[in-house]
């Protein structure tokens, strides 16, 4: 018989060493996160300081970039050749993140893209056997944007944590922090760089997936650790034979990551529709945007999708466009805690229609990413969408040839 002020003693010393537990790690994993921080801010102090005693040989370092970008994108697997029995809808289970339930600590639905299939699926949208499965993006497609000095910062765990915001991860081996984490965003940037190949080919194409545009070649943030948006378009220009990129970018947030890459490119337009009241906070990356349009909290269904139309227009006057890369965030959803917006989940369909049937009008490539959403109906919204596009014969996801 068990002595019950032992029983009682053991079962309260039990309660209270797990937020103990907690507590540790949590603060372990901060001051991690503050030690990298500071050390990441002197490497760009220092930087910078480097930068400016060197510039007289920037330009001869710019040729020598330009080749070496231009030999790995002429390298690279990532493009291959994918039979007439699949749909550029592109999708691999690998995508999914799931890390010992840490993934939960943020907000973003980490399974929402497995979701997205298995809703398409289920409602007969398109055959399992029919979706294209991509390739892992290697470090050598990585370097096409990203400098060596910033893949080296991934290779720790507390710089991952802070740029996917979850200290907790900070304090994980690194190993298991690239298989759990950074394996999947670099399936997913194989994704999207496969995407534009798709979309000239066939005229669109949806990478179930990718959109991380708060990552520039530099610097990641906000759950984006790889600059896919930056790197498709760097491969279209080279294999592509395509010379000029429209980015809409309907994400609820600014797209600061590819701003910052394609400052002062006109080849690349970028028309975007953010909330200004909310993450990034980029001011030095809105100067780069070509088109702004601010979308304040509170913004509600008919009033955005009014001022997409008009954006819309008026971007048809400003530039000419050979390739589309829609990037179609559904974090602007009503609820939503980090968008801020009241669009409903009929808006989010109507705004899809609307792009698409931009892109269908002026025979222009299109390519989608999912980007962000911070809600679990958001997975379901999606799926909607694309059937919808589906129905009104926007894309073709296969069943047509199934019926034949």
């Amino acid at each position: 018989m068990k002595n019950p002020v032992v029983t009682s003693w053991t079962e309260s010393t039990r309660n209270l060493f797990t937020p103990v537990i907690v507590l540790v790690i949590t603060f372990a994993a901060t001051v991690k996160l503050s030690q990298s921080l500071y050390r990441y801010n002197l490497r760009r102090r220092s930087r910078a300081r480097s930068g400016t005693m060197s510039s007289s040989s920037s330009s001869d370092n710019g040729t020598g970039v330009q080749a070496r970008r231009r030999s790995r994108i002429l390298s690279s697997t990532l493009y291959f050749d994918i039979p007439n029995s699949k749909v550029p809808l592109i999708y691999s289970s690998t995508y999914d993140i799931t890390f010992l339930g840490i993934e939960k600590l943020h907000p973003f639905d980490s399974s929402k893209w497995g979701r997205i299939c298995g809703f398409l699926l289920v409602d007969n949208v398109v055959d399992k056997n029919c979706i294209v499965e991509p390739l892992e993006a290697s470090k050598n497609d990585l370097l096409v944007v990203h400098s060596e000095a910033y893949l080296n910062c991934l290779k720790k765990s507390a710089n991952v944590a802070m740029i996917i915001e979850v200290p907790h991860v900070a304090v994980f081996p690194n190993c298991l922090v690239q298989q759990k984490v950074l394996y999947p965003f670099r399936n997913q940037v194989g994704g999207t760089i496969l995407a534009a190949k798709l979309a000239k080919e066939r005229g669109w194409a949806i990478n179930v997936g990718g959109g991380f545009h708060h990552c520039s070649g530099e610097k990641g943030g906000g759950f984006c650790a790889y600059a896919d948006i930056s790197l498709c378009i760097h491969f279209a220009f080279e294999r592509l034979n395509i010379s000029r990129v429209m980015i809409i970018d309907l994400d609820a947030h600014q797209g600061n990551g590819h701003e910052t890459d394609f400052a002062n490119d006109s080849r690349v337009y970028i028309l975007d529709v953010y909330n200004p009241g909310i993450y990034p906070f980029d001011y030095e990356a809105r100067r780069y945007i070509d088109q702004k349009v601010e979308v304040v909290s509170g913004t509600t269904t008919n009033e955005y999708l009014r001022k997409l139309d008009e954006a819309l227009e008026v971007s048809v006057h400003s530039f000419d466009p050979e390739l589309i890369v829609y990037n179609a965030g559904t974090d602007i959803l009503d609820g939503d805690p980090l968008g801020r917006l009241k669009i409903s989940p009929d808006g989010i369909t109507n705004r899809d229609e609307k792009v698409f049937s931009f892109a269908r009008k002026r025979n222009i490539p299109i390519v989608m990413l999912t980007s962000g959403g911070y809600m679990k109906s958001s997975a379901r919204v999606i799926a909607d969408s694309i059937t919808n596009l589906s129905n009104k014969c926007l894309i073709d996801t296969g069943k047509n040839m199934t019926a034949t």
